[in-house]
């Protein structure tokens, strides 16, 4: 009974891998990881899957899988869908030795039963093989080097630097490489392989992974586009235009201050001269004035002869006076006393007949 029991699980057991050998459904089969970090998953499926549900399932039983998540979940582990690639990525963080089994990448499908491939997880903390950097990137037209190590139990196994792309061009794990790429480098046989890959392409951007023996982990790959010469002579053109503009700008507003300050100065200096030129038109105005003030209080010039002389003649200036009330007569008579040098003696009007004394009157 025990022997039909035993036969009865291999025949199921060989059942459910025949039926989970999937020709829609591709994956890697061995993969190791160190305890405590984390590692991403690609699973490749046929484009007639393009819309159908994905999901990761943690099991050795296909039909008795437990499913972990499903597509667009994010936690622990996590399950990203990239149809224009045919393949959905499964992303696993912080990994313990719990986590090492059987999973399976497994698509949904309505009114059928379930699509899916498997791989087999080991978690330690001495992997069989590792990755220094799980994610690298190089710059078209140039280089990138992955440095991979392997444990000392497979010193002597085969090494592989495989490319994981689409499902028309999946291979398994032999090698494939692009034409303007390298494939491994070295192996100094201690425990590590340089892997450098040269010329890049856009294209050469995707999956790869490198295994010792079966045991393989995954590498992502990065290429970004390189920089255009023209592109990179025109910003700098246009750099240097840009600085003369704001040179020239900056020269014209310093010019145009300049020449604000200088016709402020003329200006004020015009605003001066004037200035002055009135306060010396006033000056000379107020003198003249003055003159002729002195001018009008000069009364009477006297001018004497010699003591011999006999005859006295004299001035009389007659001031204006403002006009009154009562009309002076134009015949008026002005009287005046008139003094004789001769012998230092007062004369009265009336002197000598010799003695002859000329006055002149005049009316201002």
């Amino acid at each position: 009974m025990h022997f039909y029991s035993l036969l009865s699980s291999s025949i199921l057991f060989v059942l459910l891998l025949c039926i989970s050998d999937s020709e829609s459904m591709k994956t890697l089969k061995n993969l190791a990881v160190r305890r405590g970090g984390s590692l991403t998953i690609p699973c490749l499926y046929d484009k007639k899957y393009k819309s159908n549900r994905k999901y990761w399932c943690k099991g050795r039983d296909w039909l008795l899988c437990k499913i972990v998540a499903y597509t667009n979940t994010s936690g622990g582990t996590s399950v990203t869908d990239h149809p224009t690639q045919n393949m959905f990525t499964v992303e696993l963080k912080s990994l313990q030795d719990s986590d090492s089994g059987y999973y399976w990448c497994a698509v949904e499908i309505s009114g059928g039963s379930d699509d899916g491939d498997y791989v087999y997880l080991t978690v330690s903390s001495d992997p069989a093989v590792s990755v220094m950097n799980s994610r690298v990137s190089g710059q078209e037209g140039g280089s990138v080097s992955v440095q991979c190590l392997y444990s000392a139990g497979y010193k002597n196994k085969q090494k592989k630097w495989c490319r994981f792309k689409d499902w028309s061009s999946f291979t398994g794990w032999k090698t494939t490489t692009t034409q303007n790429s390298a494939g491994l480098v070295s192996d100094d046989r201690k425990g590590s392989v340089s892997v450098e890959m040269r010329g890049l392409q856009m294209s050469d951007a995707g999956w790869y992974w490198f295994s010792a023996g079966d045991v393989g982990v995954t590498v992502h790959l990065t290429v970004t586009e390189r920089p255009s010469t023209t592109t990179a002579a025109t910003t700098v053109s246009a750099s240097i235009s840009s600085t003369a503009v704001s040179g020239n700008e900056g020269t014209n507003h310093s010019g145009n201050t300049l020449l604000v300050w200088v016709l402020l100065a003329v200006g004020l200096g015009l605003l001066l001269t004037l200035l002055s030129i009135i306060t010396w038109m006033l000056r000379t105005k107020s003198k003249q004035a003055e003159t002729r003030g002195r001018m009008d209080n000069i009364a009477v010039n006297t001018f004497s002869t010699t003591e011999d002389s006999e005859v006295t003649y004299s001035n009389v200036n007659k001031k204006k006076k403002e006009p009154s009330s009562a009309p002076a007569n134009e015949n008026d008579v002005i009287y005046c006393n008139l003094t004789m040098n001769a012998e230092n003696k007062m004369l009265s009007p009336a002197v000598k007949a010799e003695g002859v004394i000329y006055s002149s009157v005049v009316h201002k």
